[in-house]
C-alpha cells in the first residue's frame, strides 16, 4: 500500500550544532535503508523549507506507522500522511 508523507522538521533553537548534526546523519542511514529496501518509494524537498515530501510502499497502517516513528527526528517531526490509491487514468 502507497502513503504520500508530508514532514516538517522543527528542532528546537537551543539544540546545539553538533546534536543537529548527529540527527541528521542518522536520519540519512535511516532514510538510505529504506529507499534501498524499498519501503521509501521516493522522497522530496520542499523548497525553502526544513520539509520534505516522501511516497512510501509498505504493508498497511501499522507498518507505516513503525517506519515513521523510526526516523531519529521524529519527535521533531509534525507529520501529515495521504494514503493513495492508483487512479484509474494511471498509465503506470
Amino acid at each position: 500500500m502507497k502513503y504520500l508523507a508530508r514532514m516538517d522538521v522543527h528542532f528546537p533553537e537551543s539544540m546545539s550544532s553538533e546534536e543537529l548534526a548527529s540527527y541528521q546523519e542518522r536520519e540519512q542511514k535511516y532514510s538510505h535503508g529504506l529507499q534501498s529496501d524499498g519501503r521509501m518509494f521516493a522522497i522530496w524537498r520542499v523548497v525553502g523549507e526544513y520539509a520534505n515530501y516522501s511516497v512510501f510502499d509498505v504493508e498497511d497502517n501499522d507498518a507505516l506507522h513503525e517506519v515513521l516513528s523510526g526516523f531519529p527526528m521524529y519527535r521533531y517531526m509534525d507529520i501529515k500522511v495521504t494514503p493513495l490509491a492508483k487512479h484509474p487514468n494511471s498509465l503506470a
